[in-house]
């Protein structure tokens, strides 16, 4: 288990975590939350030893194995799946054994770390390296080209494939899906929740919590505190937590003003002054008491648009694209009037930004016509718009810049609601860090009054409490909002109805998001089939014959189709348990001392509940490519 004993943690002269305690059991998967520079990041640094506490202890096994995933990637001529392969340490550290042991021709050490090589499932590392890729949304086809071929994104999403597939006993991610789409970042949770080591995982997505992690370390006012239950859990036991240190707040700052006011009257009084100094002492031992800041540092708001033409904006019959020679979306029809509230989803790479940027005037289209309103103000967010702001110029010269007519006050009011206090308004942009730079992007937006909202993930590097102004600002807005994101609490707070961009089209989807998981799953299925069609060269066969062949096929697979039904009906019958386990866990009721023993009974089920998951998907998938293998011998 990982034990903080007394625990602090200073970055220079700033004190991050003072005297705190808490124990992470092992196989257990902890959120780390907490406003951006509280030492989230520092605490992982301890944890990998590379930043050792300033006093208390912070221990844990030393036989543990801990991943993270690096931040810098190397130009490698390395193949993507070597590169991913590396990750497992162990097995290629047998793997040159080996090597070894063949050269020198010592026979009975090669059977020895071959049987090593299988203990450990080395023999199967290229297909699970392979897997992983495919999730983070790599093709086929990429899996060979040389690591140095790919964008900063894409080496990033291969430093996390490479930590995951490390099989470490604590895996360390800060902020896994900064860099994911949607798809990658679903997948990533499926594949987290079936991890069976320890986790600490620190994330600004409050669904991803929700949905991986059954445990909070909150880092707030220099100290660290672990609650049970997931990320909603959390909230409901601070709030609660919250509103008891109000009341103890208000009913101490009544006992200092009695105190004060006594000692202020009877100090100079010969009489009292014993009385006065006995105040004096008890004022100065009241312990030091923070008022609760339930409301977030973040409260801004989009003013209501001087006037709302309709429509806003439309494309018909276009061509999106950036050459002829790339046309990324064909004959996209699309109309934006005031109220529309529309998320964009489908896989990276379809064409999502390419029609924002599209929608933006950013990019001219190649066929087709652009409508835009007279007057038009359209607020466009993307990681460019960052790169676009003025590095050498503060937070204030970008206000001011923008709106002249506004006093220096006045600037710097406005930013205090995007949490540039102080100094901060004051410091270059240069000097800012990614989440810092988003906010400015988003006041910038905000004091131009925009009539339609074009959002190309305006989450990235975003903390939850400045997810959730957004969210409020963004449920207020009275105009129109395309919105590309892969948080999905900010797409299911915020959007009406969703399109999909895929197979070169833009058409309207009328499910959810989880609907949105199912047509994936489809979608997968039938580039699947389809691939397996264009690739099928063999001679037209006789139709009787290959209906007699299918029949012999599908009865040879028809025992293990059923075994399979049978592990697939496991799985959803203990998903339906472990949801209503998880379900009263989440109330903070059940955390009451006086429930204990039925807690600790909870905890039990619902870590058994997971491992009878796992067991029998693994069963279950693994009998649907044998079937699969056997019904694919008609092709």
């Amino acid at each position: 288990m990982i034990t903080a004993n007394n625990l602090s943690l200073d970055r220079g002269s700033k004190n991050l975590i003072k005297t705190s305690s808490f124990t992470i059991h092992p196989n257990h998967k902890v959120g780390l939350v907490g406003t951006n520079g509280c030492g989230k990041s520092s605490l992982f640094a301890a944890l990998l030893g590379s930043l050792q506490p300033d006093s208390g202890d912070l221990s844990m096994p030393s036989s543990w194995s801990i991943a993270t995933v690096k931040q810098d990637t190397p130009a490698l001529e390395q193949s993507a799946l070597d590169y991913v392969m590396d990750g497992d340490k162990e097995f290629r550290q047998l793997e040159a054994k080996l090597e070894q042991a063949r050269q020198d021709d010592n026979g009975s050490l090669e059977a020895t770390i071959i049987n090593q090589i299988d203990a450990i499932h080395g023999y199967s590392l290229p297909a699970r390296a392979g897997e992983l890729l495919h999730g983070l949304g790599f093709l086929q086809s990429q899996l060979s080209n040389p690591v140095k071929a790919f964008s900063g994104g894409w080496r990033m999403r291969l430093n996390l494939a490479q930590a995951l597939i490390s099989r470490a006993d604590l895996l360390l991610l800060d902020e896994p899906t900064n860099h994911l789409d949607l798809d990658a970042v679903i997948w990533l949770q499926r594949w987290l929740k079936r991890f069976t080591g320890t986790l600490v995982l620190i994330s600004h997505d409050r669904d991803f919590l929700d949905d991986v992690i059954g445990q909070i370390l909150h880092i707030e006012h220099q100290q660290a505190k672990l609650y049970a239950g997931n990320y909603t859990a959390f909230e409901r036991q601070r709030a609660e937590h919250l509103a008891q240190q109000d009341a103890q707040f208000q009913k101490q700052q009544k006992e200092v003003a009695h105190l004060t006011s006594f000692v202020d009257r009877f100090r100079a009084k010969a009489s009292k002054a014993k009385q006065a100094q006995s105040r004096l002492k008890r004022l100065q031992k009241l312990p030091d008491l923070a008022p609760a800041h339930v409301d977030s540092q973040f409260t801004f708001s989009f003013e209501k648009p001087d006037h709302l033409p309709y429509p806003l904006l439309s494309l018909t019959d276009s061509e999106c694209g950036y050459n002829e020679q790339a046309i990324i979306l064909s004959k996209v029809n699309i109309t934006l009037v005031p109220g529309s509230r529309i998320g964009l989803l489908g896989r990276n790479g379809a064409g999502k930004s390419t029609l924002i940027k599209s929608l933006a005037g950013e990019l001219s289209l190649m066929q087709g016509e652009r409508y835009c309103a007279q007057e038009l103000r359209v607020g466009y967010f993307s990681q460019h718009q960052l790169e676009q702001l003025h590095m050498a110029s503060s937070a204030i010269d970008h206000i001011l810049r923008a709106k002249s007519e506004k006093t220096l006050l006045e600037a710097r009011s406005f930013l205090g609601r995007f949490g540039f206090s102080g100094d901060q308004a004051l410091d270059p942009v240069g000097n800012m860090s990614g989440g810092e730079k988003a906010r400015l992007v988003l006041a910038l937006i905000v004091l131009d009054k925009p009539q339609l909202l074009l959002l190309d993930e305006p989450t990235n590097h975003l903390d939850l409490e400045m997810r959730q102004a957004l969210v409020l600002a963004l449920q207020d807005f009275e105009g129109a909002i395309i919105l590309i994101a892969h948080d999905r609490y900010l797409l299911e707070s915020c959007v009406d109805e969703f399109y999909i961009v895929a197979n070169a089209g833009v058409q309207d989807f009328s499910g959810d998001i989880d609907d949105y998981q199912q047509w994936l799953n489809d979608e997968k299925k039938a580039t699947f089939k389809n691939a397996k069609a264009t690739s099928n060269n063999e001679p037209t066969v006789d139709k009787k014959q290959q209906r007699r062949e299918q029949a012999e096929l599908r009865k040879k697979a028809a025992p293990l189709k059923k075994q399979a039904d049978k592990f697939e009906k496991n799985v959803n019958k203990f998903q339906t348990e472990l949801d209503k386990v998880e379900a009263i866990l989440a109330d903070t009721e059940i955390y009451q001392a006086e429930h204990k023993s039925r807690l600790s009974e909870l905890i039990k089920q619902q870590a058994q509940l997971k491992a009878d998951i796992e067991e029998n998907e693994m069963q279950w998938l693994d009998l649907e490519e044998q079937i699969e293998e056997i019904m694919s011998q008609d092709s």
